[in-house]
């Protein structure tokens, strides 16, 4: 299922909690987001969130928003928060030599599928950042900008996000030449100077262009740090 129940529409300024208002009016209370971070880095693990948030004041988290739209600190208060009152939460992590086995677009559905799959409580619905995912065990929606307009689903990003940032923590002492403590493991003119200066680190993601092209095994080309072709 890939739409709302029949007769329910969601208006554009109903704000971040009204996907989950429409759904309970029909009778739906178990509405799981579920959302990932680090798809885009060529380093580290990629970790997916999911969040089943209660209905009424009891799930209005102060200060929620798209992980993205938030900084660090406001993050980690979010991440208190969601944790404290979710009904059900759950994250997974997804290594690199995963990611790498997998290619990230079959690894981050099933990073998805896995978080869903790990809340303590069933979802009657389950809302998706952008795209549709099967295999979840419930009816569902893909959400454009999903973690924007939706609060079970920024809740998920931020659970993500806030996980994943504290193991890139983990493994900037591990590997400090690299700067991951700052980047996250996405491309910046200076994660391109440590890969250029020292190759890829065991954490890096080889089937990302960059990264090949840095361990030797690609020619140098102009152009985005993508993901190479299975």
């Amino acid at each position: 299922m890939s739409t709302l129940p029949r007769g329910s529409t969601v208006r554009r300024d109903a704000g971040l909690y009204g996907y989950e208002r429409t759904l309970r009016r029909h009778g739906i209370e178990l509405i799981a987001g579920v959302d990932e971070a680090g798809r885009g880095a060529c380093a580290g693990p990629l970790v997916a969130g999911a969040a089943i948030l209660p209905s009424g004041k009891a799930g209005i988290v102060p200060g929620l928003a798209d992980s993205k739209l938030l900084t660090a600190k406001a993050r980690e208060r979010c991440y208190d928060q969601v944790v404290r009152r979710a009904v059900a939460w759950s994250v997974v992590v997804i290594s690199h030599e995963e990611c790498d086995r997998l290619g990230m677009h079959v690894a981050n559905i099933e990073a998805l599928r896995r978080a869903v799959a790990k809340l303590d409580v069933a979802p009657s619905y389950v809302l998706t950042d952008g795209f549709p995912v099967d295999g979840l065990g419930a009816p569902g929606l893909a959400v454009w900008k999903g973690d924007r307009v939706a609060a079970c689903v920024a809740a998920a990003s931020v659970l993500a996000k806030v996980t994943r940032d504290r193991l890139m923590d983990e493994l900037d002492g591990d590997w400090p030449a690299y700067d991951f403590k700052t980047h996250k493991g996405y491309i910046t003119p200076t994660h391109t100077a440590a890969l250029d200066e020292h190759g890829p680190s065991p954490v890096h993601r080889m089937r990302f262009v960059n990264v090949r092209r840095a361990a030797g095994l690609e020619e140098p080309a102009d152009g985005p740090a993508l993901e190479s072709a299975p």
